[in-house]
């Protein structure tokens, strides 16, 4: 192998090396860290069930705070143990 191929080879192997990087999402910060910047698929299943979980509590809070709705709340339940 002469020089010149070698160095069209080294060429060849840099450049599929920056595609795959940009391909899944690697880049570098200003200290030269690698990050990976791809959007992880678990993180918004997690937000929207943290958002259902928010609206739950506003309506739990609304249930607890409100004083005929407690009243009206206690005796459901007790009317749940009951029956």
């Amino acid at each position: 192998m002469n020089p010149f191929e070698m160095v069209v080879l080294i060429v060849g192997i840099v450049m599929i090396a920056g595609v795959m990087k940009a391909r899944y999402g690697v880049t570098k910060d200003r200290h030269g860290n690698e990050i990976v910047t791809r959007p992880d698929p678990e993180a918004g299943r997690m937000k929207e069930e943290i958002a259902q979980l928010k609206e739950r509590i506003a309506v739990l809070e609304r249930l607890a705070t409100d004083n005929n709705g407690a009243l009206a709340l206690d005796r459901e339940i007790e009317k749940l143990r009951q029956g």
